[in-house]
C-alpha cells in the first residue's frame, strides 16, 4: 500500500509549529496526487490550509493511533519521526508521570525535577533478575541489563550517562551504582559497596557547583568502574575524572556558585575543630561571593559538610589528612582575598602584614616575604643570566588566581587518588561494569575552551554510539536470515579529524602554545589559512576574526578564540610552587606537589586488563621533569578520550541520555523547543532514523496471529501459524516490499503496521456496529412490548379506580342526609337539657345561700352568750385574787414587825456572857449532828429538787395550756366583737345581693350566648390542639427513633473503636514478633555466614608450624545461642581442635564484628522477649486463676516430696547399714574361700542383708506414719497458738477517799457523761481540789451550787463503767478458756484416732501401709487446706501459705541432699556387688565336680513379672550419636511420611528424653536436646532447598515442641490429656528455656519453608498470574519495539494458572501427610497467597502493557480459582483471601468507568487496601489495547489524588515481598498414648530397649 493512500479525511498529521515544535492537525478531506494543498483542521477548531513544497511534494508526518501513544519503547511506534518521538516523550512525562523511556538500545531519562518514590529497595528488588523488556523502563533496569550480560556473556559493561548540565547524569549514575551495589553485594569483609557510595558525596563535594541550570552540576566527567570477582560479588571499584573546570574556583557568574566545598567549610566554621582556619560566611571571600547568591534553596551546607567528612572517614582519610584538606582549601579562599596594589605601572606591590596572605601562609606553611614577593614578581630565565621582573596588577591578581586553581587541581586530584586507593583491592579482578558520567552537548552564547573539549568528547561518544546501533541493526537482520542493504547514517568522522588530526585545530593551538610570542589572534589566523577552504564543517564568523564556527553532528557552535592558548598552557609561576614545596610544617602540601608524575591509571596499579600509560623521565636532564609537566591540557585531555574510547570499544555499552525538560526548574514542565534540541544532539533521532531507514517494527508470528486473527477467515487458518501469517499478509498488504518474514519474526517497513491497525479497527468497527444494530433492535422491541403491557395495564386500573370512586360518592351523599339528621337533632336537646340545668343551678344557688345566712346568725347568738358567761366568770375571779392578795400581804407586813421585835431580844442576849456559854456546852455534838443534819439535808434536798424538777415541769405545761386558752378566747372575743359590727353590714350586704341578683339573672342570658362562642372555640381549640399533640407525638417518635439510631450509632462507634483498638494491639503484638522472628533470622544468617567464612578460612590455611597448635577462638556453633553443649558437638570440637591451625594473612576484624553483631542481636532479641512479654500479659490474666488454684495444689505436692524424702532417707540407711555389714564381713576375711557361697563370711552377709531390708522396710513405714502425723498434730498446734492471744486482767477498783481519786473521777466524768443535766454549769477542777484541800472547808459554799452531788453522781457513773468492762473482760476469758478445751479435747481425740491408725497400719503388709499412710496424708491436707480457704482472715491464711513454702523449700534442698547420697552410695552398692560377683564367678571356676554334690544349694534369682510399657525408650551414652544419625541426619522424609505415623522421630526423641528424665540424668538430657538441635539445623543447612525436608523437620519439631508441653506438668497443658498421660508428665527436670529454644528454632524452620516455597513460586507468578491468557482471546497483544516482552501465549514450558495451583496442591499434600499443625497449614498458606498477590501487583504496578481493561478481567478470573482451591482446601477463614484484596481492587480498578465524579468517589471508597501512590500509578499506567477504550484524563486523576490526600499512609509504592507474617505455634496435644507407638526396624533403632 503506498504512502499516500494513508492520508484520507480525519487522518491525523504533524505540521511544523514555531512555538510548539509540531502541532497535531487532522485532514478535512481525502488527499489526491494532484493536490498542492492540505485542508487541514487543528485541535483548537480552527481550519488551516497547508502547502506543499511543489518540488518535492513532501507530506507532513502522519500521527500514530493513540494505542501506540505512551508507548515503553519509541521504537514500537508505527511511524518513526521527531514528531512522533516528541509527542509520546510529552505524554509520558506530562499524563503519566513517567521519566523513563525506551529508544532502542538507549535509556532517555527526563529530569522531574521532584524527588520521585521509585528508587527504593522494594524497586530494585523487583527489577532483579528481570528481562529489560518485561518491565517498565528504569535506569535498574539498564543496570540490571549490564549485570545479566556481564555474568551470562563474561564480557565487561560500560554504562554511559550523558546530557546537559542539570539533565540528572549524576543522579543517574549514582542510581546505577547504587543498584549493583545492592544487588551484588560485597565478597570481602570491608563492605566495598559502601564505600564506592560514599565516595559520591566526596566527589559532589570537591566537583559539582550550582550554575543557571543545576543545582548540583557535575564540572568534571567521571568514569567509575565497579569490579567484580567471580561471584559477581563487588571487590573493588576504580575513577578517571576528565577536565575539571578550574576558571570556577577563581570566577563564577551571576547566580552561579564555586564548588561546594568551599561553601560547605564555610558553614561549619563555627565547630571548634575548624576555628584555627579563620573562617566566616561565604560572603566574606571573593572567590565564593561572585555568583552573589551562596545559598541553595532546601540544602543544608553544615549538614552536607557532616556527610562530606563521614564519606571521608569510611574512605579511610583519616582526621590529621581532613583538617589538612581543609587547610589547603581554607588558605585558596584566603588567597582570594589577597589585595594587590599598583606600584606603578609596570609593578604592584602587597601591603605589608596583610591579614588573608599573613592566614594563607600561616595555613600552608610559608614564610610571607616569599609569598608576596613572587606573587608580584617573576623569573625570566635567558641562555646566560636569569633576570627577576616585577609585574602590573592585572597580571598579578592573574598569577594569583593561576595559583589557587593549580592548588585546587592538585588537591582534586589527591582526593582522587586516595578514594581509588581505598576502593582498591588486592583480589583479582574478574569483569568490571563502567559508569560514564560526562558532560553533553554545550552550546552557549559564549563559547571558550571547555565547551569546545566537551563537544570533541561527544562527538568522539557519538561515533561510538553510532556505529554500535548500526552493528546491533546488522546483527538482528543477519540472525533472522533477512537480506542486508547499507543503512545510510551520519559518520561524525571528518568532524573528529578537524579536531584531533595532523594540523587540526588541537594541533595548531599546541603549536602556537610552544610559540615565543603565540598568541589567540595568530592562531586564529591559522586556523583560517589551514582550514576555511578546505573542510566544510569549519567556518568563520561574518563580523570576528577571533572566533571560528564548526558543524557538530548536534549544532554548529562558535567558539571565541580568547583565552584558549592561556587555557590550553595552564600556566602557573614556578617560583610560587616551589615556595609551597619548601614548607616544612605540611606534609600534605609537599605530597600534592611532589615532582614525580606518573601518567598511569588511576588507581595506580597494573592490576586486571587495565591499560598501563607511564612516562619515564631522563634523569640526566634536570628540565625533563618540569617539560612533561607543562604538556598542554589539550594534549592530556586527548591521550584520556583516547583511553576511554579504547575502554568502550573493549566492553559492551549501554546508554542512558538524560533530557532536561526545561530551563526554570519546575517540576513536570515540558518545553518542546529545548527537548528536542537534545533529542537532536544526544543521538536519539539518529537512532530513530537509523531503524526507520530498515524494517522498525518487528513482530513474532504468534504476536502476529494473536492481534490480527480478526482480519483472517476461518478458511485461512492453517495449522502452521507461521505458513497462515505469510498467506493473511499477501493478501492485506500487496507490496513485497513493505515486508519480510525471517526465521521467527515479521519485520516491517514504517507505516504498516499502523496500517494494519487501521484495518483491525475498521473490522472491529465493524462487527461493532453490527452488534450495536441487533443489540438495539432487541431493546427496542423489549422496550415496545415492555410499553403495550404498562398501557393495558394502567387502563385497567383506572376504570377501576373510577367505578369505585362512584359507589364512594354514593355511599357518602346517603351517609351525608343521615348524619344530617341525627345532628339537628341532637343539637335541640342539647340545648334544652342546658337550659334546663341552668334553671335547676339558680335555684339550687339561692335555696343554700337563704339557708346559710339563718343559720350564721343562731350561731353569733349562741357565741355571744358563752362570751358573756365567760368575761363574768373571769371578772370574779380577778377580784378574788386582789383581794387574796392584799390579805397575804397585811400578814407579811404584821409578821415582820413581830420578828423583828423577837430579833431585838435574842441581840440582847446574845451579848450576854452567860448566854454565850450556856450556847458553848454541847457545841461539839451539835457539830456532829450538823454532819448528819448535812447529809440527811442532801438526801432530802435531791428528793426535793426531783419533786421540783417535776412540779417545774407540770407547771410549765399548765402555764402553757392557760396561755393557749388566753389567745382562744382573746380571739373569741375580738370575734365576737367583728360579729357585732358584722351583722349590720350584713344586712346591708343581704339588700344589695337582692338588688345584684336582679342583675345577674340579666347578665345570665349573656353569658350563656358568650359560654356558647366560648364553648365553640374551645372545641375549635382542641381540635387544634389535638392536632398538635399528634404533631408532637409524631416528633417525639421521630425524635425516640433519632436517640435509637444515635444510640445504635454510638454502640456501633464504641464496638468499632474497640475492635480497631484489638486490631491495633493484635498488629503490636505481631510487629514484636516480626521483628523478634526477622532477629531470629538475621541471627542465623550471621551464623551461616561465621560457617562459611570459617571454612574458607580452613580450605585457604597455610601448611602449620611444628609443634605449634592452636584452637580457633572465635569458633561458635550452631548452639552458640543456647546454655548447654553437646557431647556430638564436643566430640566435633575434639577433632576439629586436633588439627594444626594458623591464621595466616586474614584479617579477623571480620569475626570480631560478626561476634559483636551477634552480641548486639542477642540483646537485641532479649529485650524484644522481655516487650513480647510484657505485651502477652493481658493475654496471661485469665490463667491467673489457674495459676493460683496450681498453687493450692502444690501444697498436696510438697507434702508427697516429704515422703518421698523420707522414704530416701531410710533407704539411705538402710544402704548405709548394708554397706557397713558388706565392709565388716570383706575386711575379716582376706582370702577367695572365705567369702564364697556357704562361708560362713558369706552366710552372714546374706542373713544381714536380708534381715536389715525386711527391718528396714517395717521402720521406713513407720518413720513415715509417725513422721506424717507428728507434723500434722505440730502444725495444729502451733495453729492454734497463733489464734489465742494473752488476756489482760484488771484490778478491782478501791473507794476514793482523797482529792486526788475525787479528781480522777471528777475527769472521767467529764469524759463519759454526756447527758444534758449534767451540763449545766461546768465547775474547774483546780477551784474544786483547793476548796476540799482547804482547813476549814465550807461545806454550805462548796455545795451552793450542786457540786458535791455532781461529783458523787460521776464517781458512781465511773465505777459503773469499769464494772461493765471487769464484766466483758471475764466473759472473754472464759470463752477463751472454753475453746481451749474444746480444742484440747480434739487433740486428744486426734491422737487416740492416730494411734488406733498407727496401730492398724503397723498390722498391715509394707506395700498397703505406704498407700494408707499416703491417702491418709493427701485427706489431711485437703481438710487442712479447705479450712484455710474458708477461714475469713487473710492474715492467718498469708502466715500459712509463708509456712507451708518456707517447708516446701527445705523439703527441697534436704530432698537434693539425699538424692545425691543415694546417687553416691548406689555407685558404691553397685561397686560392691560387682566385686562380690567377680568373687563368686571365681569360686565356682575352683570348685570340682566331686565337691559340687556336697555343696548347698545355691539361691536362684525369681525375675519379677515385666510391668506395662511405659512409653520411654532407653539408651545408653554412647549411642546417642548413632540415634541422632539413624533417626535425623540419615533419614528420608518420604519414607517417614507414607509409611509410619506423623510426627514418628519426634515421638522417639521424646521417649528418649522421658527416660531421661525418668533416671534423673540432666546430662544425658542436655546433650540430648542440644544433639537434636545442633543435627536438625545441619540436614536444614544441607537440604534446606528441599521443601519437603523443610516441612517434614518443621512438622517434627512443632510435635516435638507440643510434646515438652504436654508433658511438662503445667495445669494449663494437662488438663488436655488423659489420666494415663499425666502419669508419663516429666517429673525432674523443668525445660521451659529448651522449650523457647526450639520455638526460635521452630521460626527459623518456619521462616526457612517460606523462602523455600517463595523460590519455588517466584518462576510461575507472573506469567502465571499475569501473561498467561486464563481465558484465550480477551487481551490482544500490541506491538512491541526493540524490548521484547515475554508473550502472554502458553507455550512449552511457560507456567501457566494451572501450574501454580498443582505446586499450592503439592504444598499442602506434603505439609498434610507430615502431620503438620492445620493452624500452621493455614499460616503458610496465607504466606503463599501474600507473595502471589504481592509479586502481582508489583509487576502490575511497573508494567505499562498490562493494565489494560482485559488483563483485570484475566486477574480476577485467577484470583476466583485461587478462591476456588481455598473452598476445596476448608481454607477460606485462614486469612488468605484478604491477603489478595490489593491485586483484587486494582484488577476492579481496571475495568471501572474512570470518568466523572461518582467514579472517583466509588474508585476511592472502593480501593481502600491500595494506597493513593498505587492507585495513582494504575490509573496512569492505563493503556487501551483497542481503540474503543480510552485513557484517563489528567483531571481525574488529579480529582482521585485531591480525594485521597487525607489519607494516613505509607508513601510506598510496591508491596514489600519480602515480608513474612509473624507465626505462632498455638499448643496442639496430640491424643497418641506413648505405650502404643511402636518403632520400625527400618530406622534402625534396636539399640532403644522399651521401658
Amino acid at each position: 500500500m503506498a504512502a499516500s493512500e494513508l492520508y484520507t479525511k480525519y487522518a491525523r498529521v504533524w505540521i511544523p509549529d514555531p512555538e510548539e515544535v509540531w502541532k497535531s492537525a487532522e485532514l478535512l478531506k481525502d488527499y489526491k496526487a494532484a493536490d498542492s494543498v492540505l485542508h487541514l483542521q487543528l485541535e483548537d477548531g480552527k481550519d488551516l490550509e497547508y502547502k506543499l513544497d511543489p518540488k518535492t511534494k513532501n507530506l507532513p508526518h502522519l500521527r500514530n493511533p493513540d494505542i501506540l501513544v505512551g508507548e515503553n519503547d519509541l521504537t514500537a511506534l508505527s511511524y518513526l519521526h521527531e514528531p512522533a518521538v516528541l509527542h509520546n516523550l510529552k505524554v509520558r512525562f506530562i499524563d503519566s508521570k513517567l521519566i523513563y523511556t525506551y529508544c532502542g538500545i538507549v535509556l532517555v531519562a527526563i529530569n522531574p525535577y521532584e524527588t520521585l518514590p521509585i528508587y527504593g529497595a522494594d524497586i530494585i528488588n523487583a527489577y532483579s533478575g528481570q528481562n529489560m523488556g518485561d518491565m517498565d523502563p528504569h535506569i535498574f533496569a539498564v543496570a540490571e541489563e549490564a549485570y545479566k550480560q556481564m555474568a551470562r556473556d563474561e564480557r565487561n559493561q560500560s554504562i554511559i550517562v550523558s546530557g546537559e548540565s542539570g539533565a540528572g547524569k549524576t543522579v543517574s549514575a549514582k542510581y546505577a551504582m547504587r543498584y549493583f551495589a545492592t544487588v551484588s553485594g560485597s565478597a570481602s569483609e570491608a563492605n566495598v559497596e559502601e564505600k564506592v557510595l560514599a565516595s559520591n558525596p566526596i566527589m559532589e563535594a570537591i566537583g559539582n557547583a550550582k550554575t543557571t541550570r543545576n543545582d548540583n552540576s557535575s564540572r568534571f566527567g567521571k568514569y567509575i568502574e565497579i569490579g567484580f570477582d567471580k561471584r559477581y560479588h563487588i571487590i573493588g571499584a576504580n575513577m578517571r575524572t576528565y577536565l575539571l573546570e578550574k576558571s570556577r574556583v577563581v570566577f563564577q557568574a551571576d547566580d552561579e556558585r564555586n564548588y561546594h566545598i568551599f561553601y560547605q567549610l564555610c558553614a561549619a566554621s563555627r565547630f571548634p575543630e575548624l576555628k584555627a582556619l579563620k573562617l566566616g560566611s561565604a560572603n566574606d571571600f571573593h572567590y565564593t561571593k561572585q555568583g552573589r547568591n551562596p545559598a541553595i534553596d532546601g540544602v543544608d551546607d553544615a549538614k552536607e559538610m557532616s556527610t562530606t567528612r563521614q564519606a571521608f572517614t569510611l574512605l579511610g582519610i583519616n582526621e590529621s589528612y581532613q583538617m589538612g584538606l581543609f587547610q589547603v582549601l581554607a588558605a585558596i579562599l584566603h588567597l582570594g582575598n589577597v589585595e594587590v596594589k599598583d606600584r606603578d605601572a609596570d609593578s604592584s606591590i602587597i601591603p605589608p602584614n596583610n591579614g588573608h596572605l599573613l592566614t594563607f601562609c600561616e595555613l600552608m606553611g610559608v614564610t610571607y616575604q616569599d609569598m608576596s614577593h613572587w606573587l608580584c614578581h617573576k623569573k625570566l630565565k635567558t641562555t646566560s643570566e636569569t633576570y627577576i621582573k616585577p609585574v602590573p596588577k592585572l597580571q598579578a591578581i592573574n598569577a594569583r588566581d593561576a595559583l589557587a586553581k593549580h592548588i585546587y587541581a592538585k588537591l582534586f586530584n589527591w582526593i582522587v587518588d586516595h578514594v581509588n586507593k581505598a576502593l582498591h583491592t588486592t583480589v583479582k579482578q574478574h569483569s568490571f561494569i563502567g559508569v560514564l558520567d560526562i558532560y553533553g552537548f554545550e552550546t552557549f552564547e559564549i563559547n571558550s575552551f571547555e565547551q569546545f573539549c566537551i563537544n570533541y568528547a561527544n562527538e568522539k561518544l557519538q561515533q561510538q554510539f553510532n556505529m554500535h546501533v548500526f552493528k546491533l541493526e546488522q546483527e538482528e537482520y543477519m540472525k533472522e536470515q533477512i537480506p542486508w542493504t547499507l543503512i545510510d547514517f551520519y559518520d561524525n568522522q571528518p568532524c573528529i579529524n578537524l579536531i584531533e588530526a595532523k594540523m587540526g585545530v588541537l594541533d595548531l593551538l599546541d603549536e602556537e602554545c610552544k610559540m615565543p610570542k603565540g598568541s589567540d589572534d595568530s592562531w586564529a589566523q591559522k586556523l583560517y589559512n589551514t582550514h576555511l577552504k578546505t573542510c566544510a564543517l569549519f567556518e568563520k564568523p561574518r563580523m570576528s576574526n577571533k572566533a571560528f564556527i564548526i558543524q557538530h553532528f548536534a549544532d554548529k557552535v562558535e567558539y571565541q578564540c580568547e583565552g584558549f592558548l592561556e587555557k590550553n598552557k595552564d600556566t602557573v609561576n614556578e617560583e610560587q610552587i616551589r615556595v609551597l614545596k619548601a614548607s616544612k610544617k605540611f606534609d600534605l602540601l609537599v605530597e600534592l606537589f611532589q615532582d614525580e608524575e606518573k601518567a598511569t591509571s588511576p588507581t595506580g596499579a597494573p592490576t586486571g586488563k587495565r591499560t598501563v600509560l607511564s612516562v619515564k623521565p631522563d634523569k640526566s636532564r634536570q628540565g625533563q621533569a618540569s617539560k612533561e609537566h607543562k604538556k598542554t591540557v589539550g594534549l592530556q585531555f586527548r591521550n584520556s578520550l583516547q583511553l576511554l574510547m579504547e575502554t568502550l570499544n573493549a566492553t559492551t555499552p549501554h546508554y542512558v541520555r538524560c533530557i532536561k525538560p526545561n530551563d526554570y526548574k519546575h517540576a513536570f514542565t515540558f518545553d518542546p523547543k529545548r527537548a528536542v534540541q537534545q533529542l537532536r544532539a544526544c543521538g536519539v533521532l539518529e537512532t530513530i532514523r537509523i531503524s526507520a531507514a530498515g524494517f522498525p517494527s518487528r513482530w513474532t508470528y504468534q504476536e502476529f496471529f494473536s492481534r490480527y486473527r480478526v482480519l483472517m477467515k476461518q478458511k485461512d487458518v492453517l495449522p502452521d501459524k507461521k505458513l497462515t501469517c505469510k498467506n493473511v499478509l499477501e493478501k492485506l498488504v500487496q507490496d513485497p516490499d513493505k515486508y519480510q518474514f525471517g526465521k521467527t519474526k515479521i519485520f516491517f517497513r514504517a507505516g504498516q503496521v499502523a496500517y494494519l491497525e487501521k484495518l483491525r479497527a475498521d473490522k472491529l468497527r465493524a462487527a461493532c456496529i453490527r452488534i450495536q444494530k441487533t443489540i438495539r433492535c432487541w431493546l427496542a422491541r423489549k422496550k415496545y412490548l415492555r410499553m403495550k403491557g404498562a398501557a393495558v395495564t394502567v387502563q385497567r386500573y383506572v376504570r377501576g379506580h373510577q367505578a369505585r370512586c362512584l359507589a364512594k360518592f354514593l355511599r357518602r351523599t346517603r351517609a351525608a342526609v343521615v348524619v344530617q339528621k341525627f345532628q339537628r337533632m341532637h343539637v335541640q336537646r342539647s340545648r334544652y337539657r342546658r337550659m334546663q340545668a341552668a334553671a335547676l343551678a339558680v335555684q339550687c344557688i339561692l335555696r343554700a345561700y337563704m339557708a346559710r345566712q339563718r343559720y350564721k346568725a343562731l350561731v353569733r347568738e349562741h357565741r355571744a352568750v358563752i362570751i358573756q358567761k365567760t368575761v363574768r366568770g373571769w371578772l370574779a375571779r380577778q377580784w378574788y385574787k386582789r383581794t387574796l392578795a392584799a390579805v397575804v400581804r397585811l400578814q407579811c407586813c404584821v409578821r415582820r414587825m413581830r420578828a423583828r421585835r423577837e430579833l431585838k431580844k435574842l441581840k440582847i442576849e446574845a451579848r450576854s456572857v452567860e448566854h454565850f456559854k450556856k450556847l458553848n456546852i454541847g457545841m461539839e455534838n451539835k457539830i456532829m449532828q450538823l454532819q448528819r443534819r448535812v447529809d440527811e439535808q442532801n438526801k432530802e434536798n435531791r428528793l426535793i429538787s426531783e419533786r421540783l424538777m417535776g412540779l417545774e415541769s407540770s407547771h410549765a405545761a399548765e402555764g402553757e395550756r392557760l396561755r393557749a386558752e388566753l389567745s382562744r378566747l382573746r380571739s373569741a372575743e375580738d370575734d365576737a366583737k367583728s360579729n357585732a359590727n358584722r351583722v349590720t353590714t350584713l344586712l346591708e350586704e343581704l339588700a344589695r345581693l337582692r338588688k345584684e341578683l336582679e342583675t345577674t339573672r340579666s347578665e345570665k342570658k349573656v353569658i350563656e350566648d358568650w359560654a356558647e362562642t366560648y364553648r365553640d372555640e374551645m372545641e375549635q381549640m382542641v381540635a387544634e390542639l389535638k392536632e398538635q399533640n399528634g404533631l408532637l407525638k409524631s416528633e417525639k417518635d421521630d425524635l425516640n427513633r433519632l436517640i435509637q439510631e444515635q444510640n445504635l450509632q454510638m454502640t456501633e462507634k464504641m464496638c468499632k473503636a474497640i475492635q480497631e483498638e484489638t486490631q491495633q494491639l493484635e498488629t503490636d503484638l505481631n510487629e514484636e514478633r516480626s521483628r523478634y522472628q526477622n532477629l531470629l533470622t538475621e541471627h542465623l544468617r550471621l551464623e551461616e555466614r561465621y560457617d562459611d567464612l570459617k571454612e574458607e578460612i580452613t580450605l585457604s590455611m597455610a601448611v602449620p608450624k611444628p609443634g605449634h597448635r592452636r584452637t580457633d577462638s572465635t569458633h561458635s556453633s550452631n548452639e552458640s545461642e543456647y546454655t548447654y553443649n553437646s557431647e556430638l558437638a564436643e566430640s566435633e570440637e575434639g577433632s576439629r581442635g586436633g588439627e594444626d591451625v594458623t591464621r595466616g594473612n586474614l584479617d579477623m576484624s571480620l569475626f570480631l564484628k560478626l561476634q559483636k553483631r551477634v552480641t548486639e542481636l542477642e540483646q537485641e532479641k532479649q529485650s524484644l522477649q522481655n516487650e513480647l512479654d510484657r505485651r502477652e500479659e493481658q493475654f496471661q490474666r485469665a490463667r491467673a486463676r489457674d495459676d493460683e488454684q496450681h498453687k493450692k495444689a502444690r501444697s498436696a505436692e510438697l507434702e508427697y516430696e516429704s515422703l518421698k524424702r523420707q522414704e530416701l532417707e531410710s533407704e539411705n540407711k538402710k544402704l548405709k547399714h548394708d554397706l557397713g555389714e558388706m565392709r565388716q564381713s570383706l575386711s575379716g576375711s582376706a582370702g577367695a574361700t572365705s567369702a564364697a557361697p556357704g562361708s560362713p563370711a558369706y552366710k552372714v552377709l546374706l542373713d544381714q542383708l536380708n534381715a536389715s531390708c525386711e527391718e528396714l522396710e517395717v521402720r521406713k513405714e513407720e518413720v513415715l506414719i509417725l513422721r506424717s502425723q507428728l507434723v500434722s498434730q505440730k502444725e495444729a498446734m502451733q495453729h492454734k497458738q497463733t489464734m489465742t492471744e494473752p488476756v489482760l486482767y484488771v484490778e478491782d477498783v478501791q473507794k476514793m477517799r482523797d482529792a486526788g481519786e475525787i479528781t480522777q473521777a471528777y475527769i472521767s466524768l467529764k469524759d463519759t457523761n454526756r447527758s444534758p443535766q449534767f451540763l449545766r454549769r461546768p465547775l474547774e477542777v483546780n477551784e474544786l481540789v483547793n476548796r476540799l484541800r482547804s482547813p476549814n472547808p465550807d461545806y454550805h459554799r462548796l455545795n451552793e451550787d450542786g457540786e458535791l452531788w455532781l461529783v458523787y453522781e460521776g464517781l458512781k457513773e465511773t465505777n459503773r463503767l469499769l464494772e461493765t468492762q471487769l464484766q466483758a473482760q471475764r466473759r472473754s476469758h472464759e470463752n477463751e478458756v472454753e475453746v481451749l478445751r474444746g480444742e484440747l479435747q480434739s487433740i486428744k481425740e486426734e491422737n487416740n484416732r492416730q494411734q488406733q491408725l498407727l496401730a492398724q497400719n503397723l498390722q498391715l503388709p509394707p506395700e498397703a501401709r505406704i498407700e494408707a499412710s499416703l491417702q491418709h496424708e493427701i485427706t489431711r491436707l485437703t481438710n487442712e487446706n479447705l479450712e484455710m480457704l474458708n477461714t475469713d482472715d487473710p492474715k492467718k491464711y498469708r502466715e500459712y501459705r509463708l509456712n507451708v513454702l518456707r517447708r516446701m523449700i527445705d523439703l527441697m534442698e534436704q530432698l537434693e541432699k539425699q538424692d545425691r547420697t543415694v546417687r553416691k552410695l548406689k555407685k558404691q552398692l553397685k561397686v560392691f556387688a560387682k566385686k562380690i560377683g567377680e568373687l563368686e564367678g571365681g569360686q565356682v571356676e575352683n570348685v570340682s565336680p566331686g565337691q559340687t554334690v556336697d555343696e548347698p544349694i545355691r539361691p536362684v534369682n525369681i525375675p519379677r513379672r515385666e510391668k506395662d510399657f511405659q512409653g520411654m525408650l532407653e539408651y545408653k551414652k554412647e549411642d546417642e550419636l548413632k540415634l541422632v544419625k539413624n533417626l535425623i541426619l540419615e533419614l528420608k522424609p518420604r519414607g517417614v511420611a507414607v509409611n509410619l505415623i506423623p510426627g514418628l522421630p519426634a515421638y522417639i526423641l521424646f521417649m528418649c528424653l522421658r527416660h531421661a528424665d525418668y533416671v534423673n540424668d540432666d546430662q544425658k538430657v542436655r546433650t540430648l536436646l542440644t544433639s537434636t538441635i545442633n543435627s536438625i539445623k545441619k540436614v536444614l543447612k544441607k537440604r534446606g532447598d528441599d521443601f519437603e525436608t523443610v516441612s517434614f523437620w518443621l512438622s517434627n519439631t512443632c510435635r516435638f515442641l507440643h510434646c515438652l508441653k504436654q508433658y511438662s506438668g503445667d495445669e494449663q497443658f494437662m488438663k488436655f490429656n488423659t489420666t494415663k498421660q499425666n502419669d508419663h508428665c516429666l517429673s525432674n527436670f523443668d525445660l521451659a528455656e529448651y522449650r523457647q529454644v526450639l520455638s526460635d528454632l521452630a521460626i527459623q524452620i518456619y521462616q526457612q519453608l517460606i523462602k523455600c516455597m517463595e523460590n519455588i513460586l517466584q518462576p510461575m507468578i507472573v506469567s502465571g498470574m499475569l501473561e498467561h491468557e486464563t481465558i484465550q482471546g480477551v487481551s490482544g497483544v500490541k506491538p512491541t519495539g526493540l524490548r521484547k516482552r515475554t508473550s502472554s501465549i502458553a507455550d512449552e514450558g511457560t507456567y501457566t494458572l494451572d501450574s501454580i495451583l498443582r505446586q499450592l496442591n503439592s504444598f499442602h499434600s506434603i505439609m498434610c501427610q507430615h502431620g503438620t499443625d492445620p493452624e500452621l497449614i493455614k499460616q503458610v498458606v496465607k504466606q503463599q497467597f501474600y507473595i502471589i498477590g504481592a509479586v502481582t501487583l508489583n509487576n502490575l504496578l511497573l508494567r505499562k502493557d498490562m493494565c489494560s481493561w482485559s488483563k483485570g478481567m484475566q486477574i480476577r478470573y485467577n484470583v476466583s480459582q485461587l478462591e476456588e482451591w481455598l473452598r476445596d482446601k476448608n481454607l477460606m477463614n485462614c486469612g488468605a483471601k484478604e491477603t489478595l484484596e490489593p491485586l483484587i481492587q486494582a484488577a476492579q480498578l481496571l475495568q471501572v468507568k474512570k470518568k466523572t465524579d461518582e467514579d472517583a468517589e466509588a474508585i476511592c471508597s472502593m480501593c481502600n487496601a491500595l494506597s493513593t501512590a498505587q492507585i495513582v500509578k494504575v490509573l496512569n499506567l492505563y493503556t487501551p489495547v483497542n481503540e474503543f477504550e480510552e485513557r484517563v484524563a489528567v483531571t481525574f486523576i488529579r480529582t482521585i489524588q485531591s480525594r485521597l490526600r487525607d489519607r494516613m499512609e505509607s508513601p510506598q509504592l510496591l508491596m514489600d515481598t519480602k515480608m513474612i507474617y509473624p507465626v505462632t505455634f498455638p499448643f496442639n496435644p496430640s491424643s497418641l498414648a506413648l505405650e502404643t507407638i511402636q518403632i520400625p526396624g527400618s530406622l534402625n533403632l534396636t539399640f532403644l530397649t522399651r521401658v
